[in-house]
């Protein structure tokens, strides 16, 4: 075997340092390369990251200032409908209109749900924006948002129905604070109306939390104008003509006077002969007053009626009859007549026989 060939089949029984199983120590060329890619792929992507941060930072920017404007246009607007309220409260236009306090509140509540509409469609808005500017599908974002809206809505349908139905309610001034109202589940005077809960104040005194999604109907009392009304309940045998007479002049000084003649939107009208009976006839007087002024009404035409007819003399009958009053017992009525047969010294008495007695019976006979 020449040496040549002897040499090559040493070369080959000798392992390789390349093929050997132990770490590899990265060298410095290694780390050179790694900072060249880096540096590369930086200088290759640097504009776009850069126009990425000043998209996103544009969009803050003016979502930031969409905010702010639209917020401070909602406060303007609440507040010049405010000021114009309270500068015709206290003359005869305030009087047609709401008071103020229902006014506030009112605006208010339309400025908070205004305020955060605004935000949330904004700032929505400027999200979905900056998600985009990333290249991210939104596609999947929106259908999971949709899943959980419709869960959030089965599980808190009676709360969002309470919510949307006082925003409709504020909206539509249905009714506000110092209206009397009759919700179906309560009645009384509204203190507080509320997105969710409404307040009202009873006859008693009694405070009604009412959910705006619970009522069905509402009977205002207070908008418009209401009617007075006083039924008076005098005997049949009255004169209807001098009935006539008094109350048209008990209708004519209430209606000069004041406070009275504000409150007093039309003339006093005696609508006729409401019922007839056998024993007395009802006579029905209306009259259209101002909202919520009907019952003070109605009691000060009772009160000066009544003192107008006792000076006419004119008699008001009504409620329950008095029964008669029974005449006394004669004391006499339990004795019995006298009689003869009471005496025993008496002819009659002696006539008379008495009773035989019962014989006895034999001693062997059977009983």
């Amino acid at each position: 075997m020449s040496l040549p060939v002897l040499l090559a089949l040493a070369a080959g029984s000798t392992p390789s340092p390349a093929t050997s199983t132990g770490p590899v120590t990265p060298t410095l060329q290694d780390a050179q390369e790694s900072a060249t890619h880096a540096a590369s792929w930086v200088e290759e992507n640097w504009s776009t990251w850069l126009a990425i941060g000043l998209r996103v930072l544009l969009i803050l920017v003016v979502a930031a200032v969409l905010r702010v404007f639209v917020r401070r246009a909602i406060t303007k607007l609440i507040d010049r409908m405010t000021r114009t309220v309270q500068a015709v409260d206290g003359t005869a236009l305030g009087g047609l209109l709401v008071n103020v306090e229902r006014r506030r509140q009112r605006s208010q509540a339309i400025g908070s749900v205004l305020r955060s509409v605004a935000s949330f469609l904004i700032m929505g808005t400027a999200a979905l924006m900056i998600l985009g500017t990333f290249e991210i599908n939104l596609a999947p974002l929106l259908a999971s948002a949709g899943v959980a809206g419709v869960a959030i809505g089965f599980g808190a349908r009676n709360l969002v129905t309470d919510f949307l139905s006082g925003v409709f309610m504020i909206l539509e001034d249905q009714y506000g604070v110092g209206d009397v109202i009759d919700a179906g589940v309560a009645s009384g005077e509204v203190i507080e109306v509320g997105l969710r809960v409404t307040k009202l104040r009873g006859d008693n005194g009694e405070i009604w939390y009412v959910r705006n999604g619970e009522v069905k109907r509402i009977g205002n009392l207070s908008q418009g104008w209401a009617t007075a009304g006083v039924d008076v309940t005098v005997r049949a045998s009255e004169d209807l003509d001098h009935v006539r007479a008094v109350i048209d002049e008990v209708a004519e000084t209430l209606s000069k006077e004041e406070p009275w003649n504000e409150r007093l939107w039309g003339p006093i009208e005696i609508l006729g002969l409401d019922s007839v009976l056998l024993d007395s006839m009802v006579v029905r007087v209306s009259a259209k007053t101002m909202p919520g002024k009907a019952r003070s009404v109605e009691r000060e035409l009772r009160w000066r009626i009544k003192r107008a007819f006792d000076a006419a003399d004119i008699r008001i009958v009504g409620g329950p009859t008095v029964p008669p009053e029974e005449e006394p017992l004669d004391p006499t009525s339990a004795v019995a007549a006298p009689s003869a047969l009471g005496n025993p010294a008496s002819p009659q008495s002696e006539a008379t026989a008495p009773i035989p007695a019962p014989a006895s019976a034999p001693s062997g006979a059977p009983k």
